[in-house]
């Protein structure tokens, strides 16, 4: 009787024991994933992802590693540097995922939105994004999604700032200790670099209506105008502004057994995965395929196909 590499696979994922025959080795000695900078949602959730899919892969070390987030991760996978990556979508749906690209990146499945957030002292004079212009402000490291999009949204509204390039615990540091004016990040809430820096030092957001429709409008597809919850962040008001979804990236060579394991570590140990983090915790089966322009892998298809609900 015929027995497949994938039923291999799976079955010794279920037992525990290391995935191989005598002739295959679908579980790779190490698998990368790509996550974020200090102080962002990405790199505590790719954080608990590595340690949920090293259980399920107990012969191949699995590591998480830390990124400047969005960019970097894309560029990382299009490289073969990592295996898996964190994005949030509107820089894949740019010039990243050109037709050339388009061959090497596949999606895993859409995870849970990430929020522009832009935080200034309670006390500052700043009430608009417009009157950051000249100020200094943090948007984030180079090759993330936070300098991607936040470039993006002061470009469109003709916005030019003194902009830092700075991970966001050190851009939280800087703005209690008055070296900038702002820290933007796109990412998860609670962000744990906004949430470490109110423990000591008032902060509020500012509130963007007008121009989350206004980005909205020009680059339609992955931003939807949203309101960060009043329950957030201690002492801090609801906020108005706009989400965007994100996505865990594999590269396509990727073995399709090994991306579906993947794929249902992901949906199935979610609750862990977002453990401490509201907005991941709205990971599940029924989103998981809305990738936008990027194509599923074929091992996430698979499993999406056998395990609708």
């Amino acid at each position: 009787m015929h027995v497949s590499r994938r039923s291999v696979l799976l079955a010794a994922l279920a037992a525990g024991a290391p995935a191989c025959t005598a002739t295959d080795t679908p579980a790779p000695e190490e698998l990368v994933l790509a996550t974020g900078p200090d102080g962002a949602v990405f790199q505590e959730v790719g954080g608990a992802l590595a340690a949920a899919l090293a259980d399920q892969l107990p012969s191949t070390r699995v590591r998480a590693r830390s990124t400047g987030a969005s960019v970097e991760n894309a560029r990382l996978l299009r490289e073969g540097e990592v295996h898996l990556g964190l994005s949030s979508l509107d820089p894949l749906e740019s010039a990243l995922l050109s037709a050339e690209d388009r061959g090497g990146i596949s999606a895993v499945g859409r995870l849970y939105d990430s929020f522009l957030q832009v935080a200034v002292p309670a006390t500052s004079p700043v009430r608009a994004l417009a009157d950051l212009a000249g100020r200094p402000v943090s948007i984030g490291p180079v090759g993330s999604g936070s300098e991607f999009t936040g470039s993006r949204l002061l470009g469109l509204l003709g916005i030019r700032v003194d902009a830092r390039n700075m991970e966001h615990s050190e851009a939280a540091r800087q703005l209690a200790g008055g070296g900038i004016d702002a820290l933007l990040a796109l990412t998860g809430i609670p962000t744990p670099a906004i949430d470490d820096v109110l423990r000591a030092f008032p902060v509020r957001l500012l509130d963007l209506p007008d121009e989350a429709v206004e980005l909205a409008d020009e680059y339609p597809g992955p931003y939807v105008p949203a309101t960060i919850p009043a329950t957030t962040y201690r002492g801090v008001g609801p906020c108005r502004t706009f989400a965007v979804p994100n996505l865990l990236l594999a590269r396509t060579s990727l073995d399709d057994d090994l991306v579906e394991v993947v794929t249902r570590t992901v949906f199935t140990e979610a609750e862990r995965i977002a453990a401490g983090h509201p907005e991941a915790s709205r990971i599940n089966v029924r989103t998981g395929i809305a990738t936008g322009k990027v194509p599923l892998h074929h091992g996430a298809a698979r499993w999406f196909r056998e395990n609708k609900r």
